[in-house]
């Protein structure tokens, strides 16, 4: 057994391909299929179930990738010490766009300044797109604000409830009023994020089971665009809280007072539990204290990162 070949046996696992994993690694197809082939011989089982384009793992692949990403790593870890070399500084992070601007300014100002050596970057998209990234290798941690999340295939490192508000103008007539009833709320003009935004969708449900409709003004997906609106006393939005007060224009913003009204959603840190943790991944990790951090079990309320993001 080559390390080479296990290189090529979970690079197929991570991409569920083997034409993917041949572009990735620099070989032809034939020459990566020669690969899994002599080590499902020497093993003496099946790695692959291949099904059309389909690739899957099959039990003894499974077990084979549990058992080999570690090896693997400590590998790397080691080929770094004896050349002297510092581990790869690449992180690939997936979050909604309200998040990173909200939370990452903080973020990478105190990571550029520690580990300067450090390579980030971000896709924006929307939690559904993001999760199937990360479940395809194509982002490292995803960070999403959506309702409580679950797979078996995922980590979720922290879980932090947010409120979604309304917000207003501070020269709006409804800004300095108490239990403002939703009906009122929904008559003025507003500015929304687009309708496959989690707390976006969550609200025409909650006005729906309500026999309620929203018809907004303007549909865009920039929250900045949004509040630089609502600040001009255009309209209202709907937001999560922490864009509100992150935002620029927070001194001229009013979380208005409905009545019978709350909701909340859920920032949330992930990783596949099947991924090569990098050296850039157990730095994050570290950072933001750990799986067990959070709500989701053992407190790590005074870790650094983990209060910036």
């Amino acid at each position: 057994m080559e390390l080479r070949q296990l290189k090529s046996f979970l690079k197929i696992a991570e991409v569920q391909s083997f034409s993917e994993a041949a572009k990735e690694m620099g070989y032809s197809q034939s020459a990566l299929s020669v690969q899994i082939h002599l080590l499902e011989r020497e093993l003496g089982v099946k790695l692959f179930d291949r099904m059309g384009r389909q690739v899957t793992l099959t039990p003894p692949g499974e077990e084979l990738s549990r058992r080999a990403q570690p090896i693997l790593q400590e590998v790397d870890e080691l080929e770094g010490v004896m050349h002297d070399r510092p581990p790869a500084a690449a992180l690939r992070l997936g979050m909604i766009e309200s998040l990173c601007k909200a939370r990452m300014p903080q973020m990478v100002d105190y990571v550029s300044r520690l580990y300067p050596q450090l390579h980030i970057t971000i896709t924006i998209d929307s939690p559904s797109v993001l999760l199937d990234a990360m479940n395809h290798n194509k982002v490292d941690l995803v960070y999403v604000l959506d309702k409580p999340l679950y797979d078996t295939k995922w980590v979720k490192v922290f879980q932090r409830r947010e409120n979604i508000v309304f917000v207003s103008s501070i020269d709006s007539p409804l800004a300095s009023r108490k239990d403002i009833p939703l009906e009122e709320v929904i008559r003025q003009p507003f500015f929304l994020t687009e309708k496959a935004d989690n707390y976006r969708l969550s609200l025409d449900q909650h006005l729906a089971a309500r026999q309620l409709a929203l018809d907004p003004l303007l549909e865009v997906s920039d929250t900045g665009f949004i509040l630089d609106m609502v600040q001009r006393n255009l309209g209202l939005s709907f937001l999560p809280q922490y864009v509100v007060e992150n935002s620029i224009y927070r001194d001229q913003l009013q979380v208005l007072d409905v009545k019978d009204f709350r909701m909340h959603m859920y920032r949330q840190l992930f990783y596949h539990k099947d991924k090569w943790l990098t050296q850039a991944m157990k730095l994050f990790l570290s950072m933001a204290g750990g799986p067990e951090g959070g709500e989701t079990g053992g407190k790590s309320s005074g870790n650094l990162l983990e209060k910036t993001l």
